[in-house]
């Protein structure tokens, strides 16, 4: 490792330690770990995991790593790996996550952190450390949606807007306008699209953000995503010109070069495809400066089934949230009560009262309706 990545490593804001700064030894069990099985041939331990699976465990150490790296705890030459998961080093990064993030992430971090040691040290023993992560499960409170939850029409509203002002406004640099309909093209589509955003961040041109018949599709293969099915949704039209401008025009601009990654979201910076954490502060901090209010990716699916919720009957219980059927008690707990105080945007809530017929069909879903739950596979469609 040259100086410069030392340099790199110790200096900065909060980030997850790229793999290639690991530790040797640490990155070679990563490496080895995550070896696809072959014919007649085992792969390594996480070779069985979804690659966005062991793409948040790889993020989730990076974190931990990065930590011992601003406290000056990091040995690069350890002999073997995890031997700088230990109770002290651990205790004191538990003691830092407290102080700026929540409990729920807190317990998220250590439990990955877990999974990741025993997976490239499986001759380790972290029973404390499941321990400790227990005792965080027991004090993990959500934090209230209530304060932070915004109709889903709201925002896909004013991220229309941003997009109109970037693209009118004479005041901007190319760039400038690129990266402003590229941050409202991101809300937008997730607030019309609602998946994770571990698939979100990772969509890819020609792959899992495709052209079928003039029409723009999210397609996922059952191995991308949490429930082992494919998940595959039309984009709704009303997207159809921000999309096609922002891949000729805007996103050209970005990428920097005349062969791109296939990535859809391209840094501002490098014309290097985003990270996971470069997009969810993307959409965190656009939906703040947008409409006042800081929502997570992970909101907007929250956000999703409230807006349905406040535009449907009672008799419907709909969790539009992945296409799943849940039943009306988990409905009802996802929900989040929303005074329809504002009724405007009423094309957008046409539309999706639109999209919720559209996918009542086939045996399952009258099944579903019948015993007073419904099947919504996409949102806006």
């Amino acid at each position: 490792m040259t100086d410069s990545h030392v340099s790199q490593i110790t200096k900065g804001k909060i980030r997850s330690l790229p793999l290639d700064l690991w530790p040797e030894a640490d990155r070679n069990a990563w490496i080895s770990a995550c070896r696809p099985p072959a014919r007649l041939k085992r792969g390594g331990a996480a070779g069985h995991l979804k690659p966005v699976t062991r793409d948040d465990l790889a993020r989730r150490y990076g974190y931990f790593l990065d930590f011992l790296s601003r406290r000056g705890l990091l040995q690069l030459g350890t002999s073997a790996a995890a031997t700088l998961v230990t109770p002290d080093n651990v205790e004191t990064y538990i003691a830092e996550l407290k102080e700026r993030v929540g409990s729920v992430t807190v317990y998220g971090s250590i439990h990955k952190l877990r999974r990741t040691a025993e997976i490239i040290a499986p001759g380790l023993d972290f029973a404390w450390l499941a321990e400790i992560e227990k005792d965080l499960a027991l004090v993990m409170r959500p934090r209230s949606k209530f304060d932070r939850m915004v109709l889903i029409e709201v925002l896909v509203e004013a991220a229309l807007t941003l997009i109109h002002e970037a693209e009118t406004s004479p005041n901007l640099t190319s760039l400038a306008r690129a990266r402003q309909v590229r941050n409202g093209l991101m809300v937008a589509l997730l607030g019309l699209c609602l998946i994770r955003l571990k698939n979100f961040a990772a969509l890819e041109i020609g792959r899992s953000f495709v052209e079928i018949k003039g029409r723009w599709w999210i397609v996922l293969a059952a191995s991308e995503t949490k429930e082992n099915r494919p998940d595959e949704r039309p984009i709704n039209e009303l997207l159809a010109p921000v999309i096609d401008r922002y891949l000729n025009q805007h996103r050209p601009v970005l990428a920097r070069t005349d062969n791109p990654s296939s990535a859809l979201w391209l840094s501002s910076n490098d014309g290097a495809p985003m990270s996971y954490a470069a997009v969810e502060s993307v959409i965190k901090t656009t939906t703040l400066s947008t409409v006042g209010i800081d929502v997570s990716p992970h909101l907007f699916r929250a956000a999703g089934a409230s807006t349905v919720a406040t535009r449907s009957s009672g008799n419907l219980h709909i969790a539009p949230d992945l296409g799943a059927i849940f039943s009306r008690r988990k409905c009802d707990g996802f929900f989040v009560a929303i005074t329809p105080g504002h009724l405007a945007h009423a094309i957008l809530a046409i539309l999706l009262a639109s999209a919720i017929a559209a996918t009542l069909v086939g045996r399952r879903a009258n099944k579903a309706v019948s015993q007073g739950r419904c099947l919504v596979p996409w949102i806006l469609a």
